[in-house]
């Protein structure tokens, strides 16, 4: 879980997850979007891979890269269940937490 966390702390590699969260691209279709050294951007395609959110295929020349939904799934779960788990040992509902929270950043 933690590599998971770690690559969701990067700007470009959320971006690259947005993307693929429409449909699976090319490593060359990916790179045209970002102004990154293609080799940079493979430093976030291993980052993404070793955390299981990104499946890479190779289909002829070409990589493709597709999002690993089960994980996202996972992960969405885990922090879902954390946040959970904090209200509950606070003793209050996590909808009249967020509430309040809504309530005192609308000043």
């Amino acid at each position: 879980m933690n590599e998971v966390f770690q690559a969701l702390s990067d700007p470009t590699r959320r971006a690259i997850l947005r993307l693929l969260r429409k449909s699976d691209m090319t490593a060359g279709q990916i790179s045209d979007r970002f102004p990154l050294a293609r080799s940079t951007l493979s430093g976030h395609f291993n980052v993404l891979k070793h955390a299981g959110l990104i499946v890479a295929e190779k289909r002829g020349t070409s990589i493709v890269y597709s999002l690993n939904v089960s994980v996202v799934e996972e992960t969405v779960a885990a922090v879902l269940d954390l946040f959970n788990a904090a209200s509950h040992r606070k003793g209050t509902k996590p909808c009249a937490r967020i509430g309040a929270a809504k309530s005192r950043s609308s000043y």
